[in-house]
């Protein structure tokens, strides 16, 4: 079975770790498979380069157009004001054609590199059961290495993980633009 990382916690950089490994891997001619949970925008770097990196850089989103939470709110970051909506049952729904989506990819292409963006958070949220994911890293083909990121990651999945890595806030400007290519 190959190794499985898990980057989780309050800081910013979860998914820049898993591109990082993901670039890594199709610099040397290696299949990788990004799955997205909630994430749906297609303006981000992740999703613009998919087709310049070519048949070894595969990317898949299932997330609605909706920045997701515990409550409906509005909510400031980096000067710009989201609007965040609880989590509906299409929510659970997609993120659990997420998980079945990775077992068939996994199954069906043996990727070097098999990214499940946000699933620790899906976990924690609860819109997939975590142990249907550690079934899923079970079934984990020796040649695939697994990258699980997330806010928040079940003691479940720390557990499981190989190498594990917190990413933390210690400090950020109270007040900055986001900027295209760096957060998105």
């Amino acid at each position: 079975m190959g190794y499985i990382y898990l980057y989780y916690g309050t800081g910013g950089g979860k998914t820049a770790n898993a591109l990082g490994l993901a670039l890594r891997s199709v610099g040397h001619d290696k299949r990788v498979v990004i799955i997205q949970f909630f994430k749906w925008r297609k303006d981000i770097g992740e999703y613009m380069i998919k087709d310049r990196l070519g048949p070894n850089y595969e990317i898949y989103q299932f997330g609605r157009e909706v920045w997701l939470g515990t409550e409906d709110k509005t909510k400031e970051f980096a000067g710009e004001n989201f609007e965040v909506e609880s989590i509906k049952e299409n929510d659970k729904d997609l993120a659990n054609q997420a998980l079945k989506f990775a077992l068939q990819i996994m199954q069906e292409k043996k990727p070097h590199l098999l990214v499940l963006d946000e699933v620790a958070l899906a976990a924690h949220w609860k819109l997939v059961d975590v142990k249907k994911v550690l079934e899923l890293l079970e079934k984990v083909p020796e040649e695939t290495t697994v990258v699980i990121t997330g806010r928040y990651a079940p003691q479940e999945l720390v557990d499981r993980a190989d190498f594990v890595n917190i990413v933390q806030k210690i400090k950020m400007p109270k007040h900055f633009k986001l900027t295209q290519g760096i957060q998105y």
